[in-house]
This record gives C-alpha cells, structure tokens and sequence, in this order.
C-alpha cells in the first residue's frame, strides 16, 4: 500500500504529464480511486481543484457528485461541486443572440465567467455562492450551492473543462488533478436520448435532431481533449 500510495503521489503532482494515465474502472472503482488521490492532494493546506471532463451523457455529473459525498462522509464539508453547467448562456440571452438551436455548444457558455469564478474560489477565505443548471426548466438557476470558508476540496465538471482554446484554456491552469471521464459514443447516444425524453420538454423527433447535429459534435470536440489530462477513466458500464 504504501508502494501504491507514493506512485499516487507522484502522479498528482505532475500535472503536466506528458502521456496521461488510462485506466478501465468501474464507476463505484472510480470513485474510490478519486477519493483516495484526493485525499493524497490534501497535504497540501490551500484549496484544491479536481475536474473532471468528458463529453456529454458519459456520467461526469453523478460521479462528480458521489465523490464529494464520499469525501464530506468522514468531514462533512470538505469538499463542494461546482458544476460548470450553471454558465450556460441565459436561455433569454441565447434567444436575443439567436443560438438557441446550438444550446450546449461552447459559445453558447459564458466561458471567461466560468474561468474567473473557478480562479476565485481556489483563494476566497468566505463563502461563495454560484449558479446551477435546472434540466426541468432549461435555465440557469442562480446561488444553487455555497462554497463555505473551510472546504479545501472542489470538484468541477463540465464538457470543455480542457479545450485549449480561449477563454476555456483558462481552467486547466487551475486544476491540480485533471480527469477524462469516457464511455462509448453510442453509449452516450442511447443516454441522451433517455436523458432527454425523461423532462419532457421536447418532442423524440426534436430531441433526436439536437443529439445528433449538438451533442453528438460536442462529445467528438470534447474527445480530441483528453490528452490535457492527468488521467482517462474508460467507465465499465452497460448503461
């Protein structure tokens, strides 16, 4: 263990690795193997940041949000979710610009917001509160959650956490562990189809139409970034 804990080690603090480390995991082996590299990152007495990126439907979401339950288990309020999705462009403003048929797409974030934000909680002494992403009203919800003064871990996720092209190359500078979630392509179709028809909000025919010409493009760009990243998870999963 302690042979396994310094190779951890090590790996965390070179995030700037030529080749990432790939591994095949389950999502439940994933998460405790995250917890466990974080817990390597909290030597350190500054706030830290983990993102995990990946494209849409591949589960960044629920593994993001079960690993900040499992490091608040035994230190209820270590760690805190910053969901990027809460910097989707105003459906409003998306309307007024005309790219609402392109929602989800990287100029339809307010991306140089989503960078300033991040670079703000890794040195704010109070709390902060930020924006979520309600899928139920296809808006942005405003204060959905509260960094507080004592939390040292934050965990993002979100698409575009490594594109190297402005204003989103301004994040991967702020993470200390960077984290490629990947599942297969048709995988992720089978997803988002589900995802979409549950909130009911838009008819199959809609649905499919936005998957196929935004999502599905989304999750090509978003694959050409795993490179940028410290590690790739290939999730083991059949749904």
């Amino acid at each position: 263990m302690a042979g396994k804990r310094l190779i951890l080690a090590a790996q965390c603090e070179n995030v700037a690795m030529t080749e990432p480390v790939s591994e095949i995991l389950t999502p439940d082996a994933a998460r405790l193997q995250l917890a466990e590299r974080v817990e390597l990152l909290r030597r350190t007495e500054r706030r830290i940041v983990i993102g995990l990126a990946g494209g849409p439907g591949v589960g960044k979401s629920t593994l993001a949000a079960e690993l900040v339950a499992t490091l608040n288990e035994d230190e209820p309020g270590a760690a805190a979710l910053v969901p990027m999705d809460g910097f989707h462009m105003r459906h409003s403003k998306l309307e007024h610009l005309g790219l609402v048929r392109d929602k989800g797409a990287p100029h339809t974030f307010e991306g140089a917001a989503f960078v300033a934000f991040l670079a703000e909680l890794r040195t704010a002494k109070g709390p902060v509160s930020g924006p979520g992403y309600s899928r139920k009203i296809e808006d942005v919800v405003d204060d959905a959650f509260t960094v507080l003064a004592e939390t040292q871990v934050l965990v993002t996720e979100g698409n575009y956490l490594l594109l190297a092209e402005a204003p989103w190359n301004g994040v991967r500078p702020l993470l200390d562990l960077a984290v490629f979630i990947d599942v297969p392509r048709e995988t992720v179709r089978r997803r988002l189809m589900k995802r979409h028809a549950e909130e009911g909000l838009f008819s199959e025919e809609r649905n499919r139409e936005h998957i196929e010409r935004v999502d599905l493009a989304n999750y090509d760009l978003v694959s050409t970034t795993r490179s940028r990243a410290d590690l790739v998870i290939s999730l083991d999963t059949d749904t």
